[in-house]
């Protein structure tokens, strides 16, 4: 199944938080900070069609997004997040 955002909207797929620490410390999940580094799985076309907004993302870029931002879709065994445009604060390089 293949998710197509609609209005000004990405779906991106979180990386898995550090589960420990540089000392080497085991972290619980609850101790685990929510992940806010991303990947871009889906661009609307909205922002695909926008002249400026059209190159600043597209899919498998790296994105920093805000920490509670979308909402989360499970499809199949994969889990998504859909969050809108402005809770991109960074794309990374």
């Amino acid at each position: 199944m293949k998710l197509k955002p609609i209005g000004e909207r990405i779906v991106i797929k979180k990386l898995e938080a550090e589960k420990k620490t540089e000392s080497g410390i085991v972290l619980p999940e609850s101790a685990q900070e929510k992940p806010q580094y991303a990947e871009v799985v889906a661009v609307s076309n909205d922002i695909l069609n926008d002249d400026d907004k059209k190159d600043s993302l597209k899919v498998g870029d790296k994105v920093i997004c805000s920490q509670y931002a979308g909402t989360d879709v499970k499809i199949e065994k994969d889990n998504y997040v859909v969050i809108a445009y402005k809770d991109v604060l960074a794309v990374v390089e």
